[in-house]
């Protein structure tokens, strides 16, 4: 397994993460007994990263992960755990919460629902825009000295919140939507983040699955009927840019997954994917994309195939895109 630093302080992990969040039923119903054996082949080939979040289905994906790194050498994974995100018992989102009192009673949970004494990055899932990002951060760093908590890190803000928050503790990374279809990032957050040496864990480089090449619509329970992306209005005009991906990954000699996930992973060796993988199956197509390699020409006729902006629709609904630090 290739190996990426998460910055110039973070830790050393695995090139391709493994995002749990899709075993706690997002996307439609997850087998439990799967998700578990998914995260056992994932860590035998040598995964070394793994990202969840506390509010993931209100706390079963820790407890899922807990049970699946029974046994497991504590040092052999990096936990990146999330914080934050409000739910009420309806399921209803209701907001983040960013106090320092908050930040420490989540990690408490947080470690007893995984069994561990330490998450390697702890990070706030979203900027909450009633505390500054200097106390959330310097709540964190607490942690770090307590050695509840290794590196800080952070998720889905923008650049001038990265300088902020850098300036009270170093920040091993940040957590946020990179793929083909969505490069907000490039304008001003990725720069950012080199000039301060902060490493980057790039999720939804599939799209959520829309740009997997195998997407199918109609599951129950799956929140991307409610993503514009995924609506009506757009999902043709989003699906046949899939197309277009197809015969380039057929002359590649790979699928368009492994395609898209290669192109995130070739923007620089400073990003880490992480691929969101339920089943073993879907793992391991994902695995052999980080021995795809692009030439100069090849990585320009993939961008010309899927020319920045191209894709319709925002990431997240209305209501969620005002708490991004970036768009599409």
């Amino acid at each position: 397994m290739q190996t990426r630093q998460l910055g110039t302080t973070g830790p050393t992990v695995s090139a391709l993460g493994l995002g749990a969040m899709s075993m706690s039923g997002v996307y439609g119903p997850a087998d439990r007994d799967e998700s578990i054996a998914t995260v056992h082949a994932a860590l035998d080939a040598g995964v070394t990263l793994i990202d969840t979040a506390d509010f993931y289905a209100t706390g079963h994906n820790e407890m899922l992960l807990a049970e699946a790194l029974r046994g497991r050498d504590r040092d052999s994974y990096v936990l990146s755990v999330k914080f934050g995100a409000l739910t009420g018992p309806d399921g209803v989102p209701s907001g983040f919460d960013g106090r320092p009192a908050f930040v420490k009673s989540s990690l408490a949970y947080s470690l007893k629902r995984l069994g561990v004494d330490h998450v390697d990055v702890y990070r706030p899932a979203r900027l909450d825009p009633q505390v500054p990002i200097e106390d959330t951060v310097g709540a964190i760093a607490a942690l770090v000295t307590a050695g509840y908590v290794r590196h800080v890190g952070l998720s889905e803000v923008d650049a001038a919140t990265i300088r902020r928050a850098h300036a009270v503790h170093p920040v091993a990374d940040l957590q946020i939507e990179y793929s083909l279809i969505s490069r907000a990032v490039e304008a001003e957050v990725l720069p950012t983040l080199r000039e301060l040496g902060i490493g980057m864990t790039a999720y939804g480089v599939l799209a959520r699955g829309l740009i997997s090449g195998t997407y199918e619509a109609g599951r129950e329970g799956d929140f991307r009927a409610h993503s514009p992306r995924f609506s009506p209005e757009n999902l043709a005009h989003n699906l046949a840019l899939v197309e277009e991906l197809r015969d380039l990954a057929a002359t590649k000699g790979c699928t368009v997954a492994q395609l898209v996930i290669a192109w995130v992973a070739a923007q620089g060796p400073d990003i880490a994917p992480l691929v969101g993988a339920r089943t073993r199956a879907r793992l391991a197509e994902a695995l052999p994309a980080l021995d795809l390699t692009f030439t100069p020409a090849e990585l320009a006729t993939v961008e010309r195939a899927v020319p920045l902006g191209s894709a319709r629709g925002d990431r997240y609904p209305k209501a969620f895109m005002a708490g991004l630090g970036v768009g599409n």
